[in-house]
């Protein structure tokens, strides 16, 4: 897990890796969070009342100081969250009193992208990540709340179908396909509901899919990208370099010394 102090004591910023987890989020810190992987799961808000959640990537979730929340996932998913003291909130954050979500936002999803490739480098830039915390400061303070996201049963089917299948020479169409509409009316949806068009959702999820392989099996790496639904072990570095700023190789050798 990848965490870092900033502006001295007055945030606190953690990136949280794909796992199982059960979790509390106390209640004297402001936090702001975003889903870069889907999460299924249960959770709790401001009460001891606990409901089934299934959360996209591109969320962005706002909970004031003095609201508990609980969260418990047998997978877990990737997720940006910034912790901020009593003190910054009061003056820098809009005041609100329950947690407020925004779905399919794209910016929020951008920068945290951003910021986890700081996050992995093997000496982060404290600056970069100290302006991308204030960053999202200023998304909190212009983001209205939103609808939730699309909810149809349809379109979770099309997220199973990518998680099962995304090793697979997908196309557009069968997606679509799955949605019950056409390609356009589902480009439209998918992008408006996470903030990633379907294929860049794709690539996200091979580059996760190859992360965690790299992480937890000695394979050779053109295996780990077969496997991962790349096409060659090219297609995989250029993915990692894109989006993590380090090869696979890299990227395996930050895994063994963190271990």
């Amino acid at each position: 897990m990848a965490s870092q102090g900033l502006l001295g004591d007055a945030i606190y910023l953690q990136l949280f890796p794909r796992a199982a987890y059960s979790a509390k989020d106390p209640a004297q810190w402001h936090t702001l969070g975003v889903t870069l992987e889907r999460q299924q799961g249960v959770h709790a808000i401001a009460s001891d009342r606990r409901t089934d959640f299934d959360t996209f990537p591109g969320v962005l979730a706002q909970t004031p100081i003095g609201v508990d929340v609980f969260s418990e996932s047998a997978e877990g998913g990737e997720y940006l969250l910034l912790r901020f003291d009593e003190s910054f909130a009061c003056q820098h954050l809009p005041r609100i009193d329950r947690r407020v979500q925004s779905a399919g936002h794209s910016h929020a999803l951008q920068l945290a992208r951003e910021m986890r490739r700081v996050l992995l480098a093997p000496q982060p830039d404290r600056f970069a990540l100290e302006q991308g915390a204030l960053a999202f400061v200023d998304l909190a303070c212009s983001s209205g709340e939103a609808p939730q996201r699309i909810t149809s049963k349809a379109f979770n089917q099309v997220l199973d179908q990518i998680k099962a299948q995304f090793h697979q020479p997908l196309r557009l169409e069968q997606l679509a396909a799955t949605y019950g509409h056409n390609e356009l009316r589902f480009l439209r949806d998918f992008t408006r509901a996470i903030g990633l068009t379907p294929h860049a959702y794709l690539i996200e999820t091979r580059l996760q899919a190859a992360r965690r392989l790299i992480e937890h099996t000695d394979w050779p790496l053109a295996s780990i990208a077969l496997e991962a639904g790349f096409s060659h072990q090219s297609h995989m570095g250029s993915a990692f370099r894109q989006h993590l700023a380090m090869t696979p190789s890299q990227y395996r050798l930050r895994c063994k010394l963190q271990q």
